[in-house]
């Protein structure tokens, strides 16, 4: 097993993602040599823009506004247990546009993880925007978000899906 390694600019900043054979297994809110030794895994590094290529396009259009449903292959090595079946159920049941609490998302994951503990398994996504968590949200307001600079970063994404209403200053050019 390999991996491929790419970065891209998006208003955000620069996103680091990594794609093996099996998909996409990561993404990082920074281009880092740090990030980027995290994504590898101690996998060997190859470039494959046949696998990367596909990636980019499709965040490339979401954060155009252009497309909605990224629709790819996910490489669920950097997950285990209770996580990976948390993450799965939110890749596959939670659409472009809506959200869902820390305790329907702990409900409809089947796996007995509480909403509090629903919360640590969105903080440790390793692919997060494709995955997303950022549409996790309390039952009370926003909650956390721990990718990119934080909060603000979860209310630009939930924002640019139409799920909360944009403000007066919103543009969905730049970032936070």
């Amino acid at each position: 097993m390999d991996v491929a390694i790419e970065a891209m600019d998006t208003p955000l900043g620069t996103l680091a993602y990594a794609c093996t054979p099996l998909g996409l297994s990561g993404l990082a809110f920074r281009d880092t040599p740090r990030e980027r030794a995290r994504l590898r895994g101690g996998l060997p590094l190859v470039a494959a823009p046949e696998r990367t290529e596909t990636v980019r396009r499709r965040l490339a259009a979401y954060f155009d506004g252009r497309e909605a449903d990224f629709d790819l292959p996910i490489d669920w090595r950097h997950t285990s247990g209770a996580q990976r079946e948390v993450l799965e159920k939110l890749y596959a049941g939670v659409p472009y546009g809506r959200t869902v609490t820390y305790g329907e998302l702990a409900g409809l994951s089947g796996t007995g993880v509480p909403a509090r503990g629903i919360g640590t398994i969105m903080g440790s996504n390793p692919i997060p925007i494709v995955v997303p968590c950022h549409r996790v949200v309390a039952s009370d307001g926003l909650g956390g978000y721990s990718g990119g600079t934080g909060i603000e970063v979860k209310r630009w994404l939930l924002t640019l899906e139409g799920a909360i209403p944009a403000t007066l200053d919103w543009d969905p050019a730049t970032g936070p």
